[in-house]
């Protein structure tokens, strides 16, 4: 395989991986986070942090990615980046991770909407507009279609992006973090899975 087709392939799968953190207004995906518990033929199997066991069909064009780790001070004006953030009872956010995104998939999932990680929790897919050192951590200043809002990263916050992965990183044990939409029975069918790899697991 050339160079080039290599970097070619690289680049979709980060771009299709970074869909993970894309929502629309009209959609709803099922977010899975937990332990694997197996993976036989197609299904994945995960214990959900929930406590329950869910068992998710995985298609044969189900995208696999995973994160590595990056530096607060990688973050630059004109940054893609998506934040899940808590907002306090001075109305100001604070982030709780942050996903850079490849320039590849600039613009997945552009806007501020409700998030699942927490109470009160929501997630910005914006443009970096300016990063300003706060009392703390670094103040990101955020534009995107429709709005703008100022997220401060404190310095413990994880801060990834996206890497390839594949089916063979689905081991019992790694954690992952599922976008799927509901089937029958209880049962899952995955737009898309990250997967902890190197020690790294998928804050979103």
């Amino acid at each position: 395989m050339s160079i080039r087709l290599k970097l070619g392939v690289t680049l979709a799968a980060m771009a299709l991986a970074s869909a993970a953190m894309a929502q629309t207004p009209n959609a709803k995906p099922s977010r899975i986070r937990g332990d694997i518990v197996s993976l036989d033929g197609n299904t994945l199997k995960v214990h959900r942090r929930s406590g329950d066991t869910v068992s998710i069909d995985l298609g044969a064009n189900t995208p696999v990615a995973a994160v590595k780790s990056m530096q607060l001070s990688d973050i630059k004006p004109g940054s893609f980046v998506g934040t899940a953030a808590t907002t306090g009872t001075d109305g100001k956010l604070t982030a709780t991770e942050v996903v850079v995104f490849p320039e590849s998939a600039r613009g997945t999932g552009e806007g501020h909407y409700a998030w699942d990680l927490g109470p009160n929790s929501t997630m910005t897919n914006a443009n970096v507009d300016t990063v300003v050192q706060g009392t703390d951590g670094r103040n990101l200043k955020l534009s995107y279609k429709g709005g703008s809002n100022e997220v401060t990263v404190p310095p413990n916050v994880p801060i990834v992006t996206f890497t390839p992965a594949a089916r063979t990183d689905l081991v019992p044990g790694k954690q992952v973090f599922v976008v799927a939409a509901k089937a029958a029975q209880g049962a899952y069918t995955a737009q898309r899975v990250v997967v902890e790899k190197n020690g790294v697991v998928p804050p979103m």
